[in-house]
């Protein structure tokens, strides 16, 4: 695709998913570019300007230690987009395989699969993912992990769904008439037709999912300090809130703005992909 079919796609785009697309891209940029962005080192304490407000110095203030509150929202972000990412790659890619197998083979293998979902569907996901830490211990590993199962039974019903309709389509029918194999049809033809879908469920749940680590580092089970962390500055400023509230208030829009970027962009890329969904 060359730059000017580039451009007239974009131009072609509704201006609500154009404000999606650029309201999540400024964020992914903030997270990769938080080093260069960032005016101090997140951990550098300067204890006489603690509990600062915000100044020339200190755009946002300075927590309890005197470590800079902007930095530590720009590093936060990098810590909350890195854990969702990692999560949502994970159980996208065990459940979607999972949902395609099981809408794919039916029989035995799918009643299996789908009494295992039903099964970590009974959790409500945060006790879920508490109980994965409390096996695995606290971090953002562990956090990663916890909510990659969490999230695996959503994604194999996700795709079951639409891959038992496509499995039942002519043209499935057709491609294995002329002896097309297993990992051909799944791969080449119903794989493909089911992009949408997975494309707009993997931006909910990366909304979902920021959520989620924002509130494991609240309960002090997720990313363990001094790694900064926005659920993290969350807990730690909630005892200075009558004194500097800055801490809490910054990391707190910051855990807002992150979700809603990719709810939106879900919602939005729901509306443009659904076609009875279409004006």
């Amino acid at each position: 695709m060359t730059a000017r079919e580039s451009y007239q796609g974009w131009r072609e785009l509704p201006t609500i998913l154009k404000v999606a697309i650029v309201i999540v891209f400024v964020q992914l940029f903030v997270a990769v570019a938080a080093p260069l962005l960032a005016p101090y080192d997140p951990l550098f304490q300067d204890v006489v300007a603690r509990l600062s407000g915000p100044s020339w110095q200190h755009w946002l203030g300075t927590d309890r230690f005197g470590r800079d509150v902007l930095s530590r929202v720009l590093y936060g972000y990098r810590s909350s987009f890195a854990v969702a990412f990692a999560a949502v790659a994970i159980s996208l890619s065990i459940g979607g395989t999972l949902g395609l197998l099981a809408a794919y083979y039916r029989g035995w293998i799918d009643r299996i699969l789908s009494r295992i979902m039903d099964v970590l569907f009974a959790f409500p996901i945060i006790l879920l993912a508490i109980g994965v830490i409390a096996v695995l211990g606290t971090g953002a590993t562990s956090t990663i992990i916890a909510i990659a199962v969490v999230y695996t039974p959503i994604f194999a019903r996700i795709v079951r769904g639409p891959a038992l309709v496509l499995r039942e389509a002519e043209f499935v029918a057709a491609i294995r008439s002329v002896g097309a194999g297993d990992a051909r049809i799944l791969l080449g033809h119903i794989l493909p037709n089911l992009l949408g879908v997975i494309l707009v469920q993997t931006s909910l749940l990366l909304s979902s999912a920021i959520l989620v680590e924002a509130s494991l580092s609240f309960l002090g089970l997720g990313t363990q300090p001094p790694t900064p962390s926005l659920g993290l500055m969350l807990v730690e400023g909630r005892n200075y809130l009558a004194l500097a509230p800055w801490d809490s208030i910054f990391s707190g829009l910051g855990i807002l703005f992150a979700a809603f970027g990719f709810n939106f962009l879900g919602d939005c890329l729901r509306d443009q992909l659904d076609p009875r969904l279409r004006d």
